[in-house]
């Protein structure tokens, strides 16, 4: 009898066995988990063939069989839906996560999946490879801010609307390809980055900036593995908004990998398996990436755009004497860089510089137009919710969540109240510069929240060894691809790895027609000779584009940038 039993339980522990090793499904790792300790139970048993045979396990065993049969016929199951995965594979400097994609057929021809972290942790990504040279043209990581904005807004609609890769219909219904989007010469992905933002999921999240870079460094490894053709090609970071944290803090991280200067001991164990990244450019549009300059900037934007006061006299007088007492704080943030000094910087600041622009009901990020469609202040976001929203969009990208957001607040507080707002990312760009890397910082100059005022001056205060030259450049005529016209000045550096572009009538939202012309190197101060006849079709566009529709401006919530 003492014999009988155990081999029944060897068949059992052996679909244990079986089960645990498809931990892979990070989705099914709480499920396998008690399969495999009623595992270890038996094999503790059939270790002492000779002792006494404990009838609970009896009672346990019999239970196994059922439950691992159930869990076997779900993994089956999803395996045979739409949503199953081309790979589902790890790596060895990351030990913790597993990257699964599928190839969906929705939009243009692509890629999505998610990075999981453990069993608990997963950010979605969306990549569309290059329609002309995919083997040649540049890698672009599209990054959206908030903190707690999704990349696939930068997908639909943040890119501009001649530049996103598919767009939207009003109601949300379908999605129609654009012939002349970022991907007809670059490749793009698109990152749901930090946690809990768009189609990412989890339980926690990251509440800095440099914990949401170390993730993505992990992405580009595990990407790069599966995909080692695109691992040569030149690598830009581009980004709006709250990325001006985001882009100097993960170029910070790729920088300093690339020369050996690893953030942990597994890293360095593992040099050998990680692919450099040939990291070219940055690009931050409309970004909050120097708060002590960028907040003094608020009063000039609300009393002396372009497009007009939209605040009367006295309130801006208010704000800039308000403003040395936020200068103090921030800086004591930028000594201490503690949340006991960066959360109530924040606090004050936003309080006395951005309320009272809130309180006039005009759009944060378009002093030109009235704040519609709630908080965020763009109605077409509705339309882009309920195409993300609809489960035959979601089987078909293998996606979990009960319900996309454009923006996640619960996120966008959790990074203030570990006080990132007011942190120096500003400084990490200054490695980068030395090293050569291209940086391009551009900004619409209807924008209020992160506004052109304030972004130039930063970058004119910028400590690096150009400063000199790019303070002493002149502001020159930026002539757009798109219209052939003026539309913008533009400030550089002699060999252009340094450059500051204002853009004429557009808001928080600008990446549009100069985006090739960037990655292609071209002179942003030349005629527009360049990148359209390098795009199929492009020449024969014999429109004009109101720059003031083009560049749609970007949603954001009310306190983010």
């Amino acid at each position: 009898m003492i014999f009988t039993r155990p081999l029944a339980a060897v068949a059992s522990l052996s679909a244990v066995i079986a089960l645990s090793s498809l931990t892979a499904h990070a989705e099914l790792i709480p499920h396998l988990a008690g399969l495999v300790n009623v595992g270890r139970l038996v094999e503790q048993k059939l270790d002492g063939l000779n002792a006494i045979w404990n009838p609970k396990v009896d009672e346990i065993l019999d239970n196994v069989g059922k439950k691992v049969g159930g869990v076997v016929d779900g993994i089956m199951g999803e395996d045979k839906k739409a949503d199953e995965w081309v790979n589902v594979f790890t790596h060895p400097a990351f030990p913790e996560y597993t990257f699964r994609y599928k190839e969906p057929a929705l939009c243009d021809p692509n890629i999505a999946g998610y990075l999981d972290v453990s069993s608990d942790k997963h950010f979605f990504f969306w990549f569309f490879e290059s329609r002309n040279k995919p083997a040649t043209d540049p890698l672009i990581l599209w990054l959206n801010g908030g903190p707690g904005c999704s990349s696939l807004t930068g997908l639909f609609m943040e890119l501009g609307w001649v530049s996103v890769p598919c767009m939207v219909s009003d109601d949300g219904s379908d999605t129609t390809v654009n012939p002349y989007s970022w991907n007809a010469n670059a490749s793009v992905v698109f990152l749901d980055q930090p946690l809990n933002v768009g189609y990412s999921y989890g339980s926690g999240s990251a509440t800095n900036t440099v914990a949401a870079a170390k993730d993505v460094y992990a992405f580009l490894q595990l990407f790069f593995k599966e995909f080692p053709k695109y691992q040569k090609l030149e690598f830009n970071i581009a980004g709006e908004s709250y990325a001006g944290h985001y882009i100097p803090a993960i170029a910070e991280q790729i920088h300093g990998a690339n020369k050996g200067h690893f953030t942990s001991l597994t890293l360095r164990e593992h040099a050998s398996t990680l692919k450099p990244v040939n990291l070219a450019s940055l690009l931050i549009g409309n970004g909050l990436t120097d708060p002590y300059v960028q907040y003094k900037y608020y009063a000039e934007m609300g009393c002396n755009s372009t497009y007009g006061a939209v605040l009367d006299e006295r309130t801006c007088s208010t704000m800039r004497d308000a403003y040395p007492a936020c200068a103090r704080l921030i800086q004591n943030c930028y000594d201490s860089q503690n949340v006991f000094s960066c959360l109530p910087a924040a606090s004050k600041c936003n309080k006395d510089h951005i309320q009272p622009y809130q309180q006039t009901g005009k759009n944060l990020y378009d002093v030109r137009k009235e704040c519609k469609g709630g908080n965020l202040c763009y109605e077409i976001l509705g339309a882009i919710q309920t195409y993300l929203n609809r489960e035959d969009v979601k089987n078909e990208l293998g996606v979990k969540v009960t319900k996309y957001e454009s923006c996640n607040m619960e996120i966008n507080f959790r990074f203030q109240l570990a006080g990132d707002w007011m942190r120096p990312y500003h400084r990490s760009l200054n490695p980068v510069l030395e090293d050569g890397i291209r940086v391009l910082i551009y900004a619409g100059d209807a924008d209020f929240i992160c506004n052109w005022y304030g972004n130039k001056a930063w970058t004119l205060e910028l400590p690096w060894k150009g400063q000199k030259e790019f303070q002493a450049a002149a502001d020159r005529d930026w002539v757009s691809d798109i219209t052939g016209e003026v539309a913008g000045e533009v400030r550089s550096t002699a060999d252009g790895q340094f450059t500051f572009l204002r853009v004429f009538g557009a808001g928080h939202m600008v990446g549009d027609d100069f985006v090739f012309s960037w990655l292609l190197r071209f002179p942003m101060i030349s005629p527009p000779t360049a990148w359209t006849s390098l795009i199929s079709g492009s020449t024969s566009r014999n429109f004009k584009l109101d720059l003031q529709v083009v560049h749609r401006n970007e949603p954001q919530i009310v306190t983010s940038n």
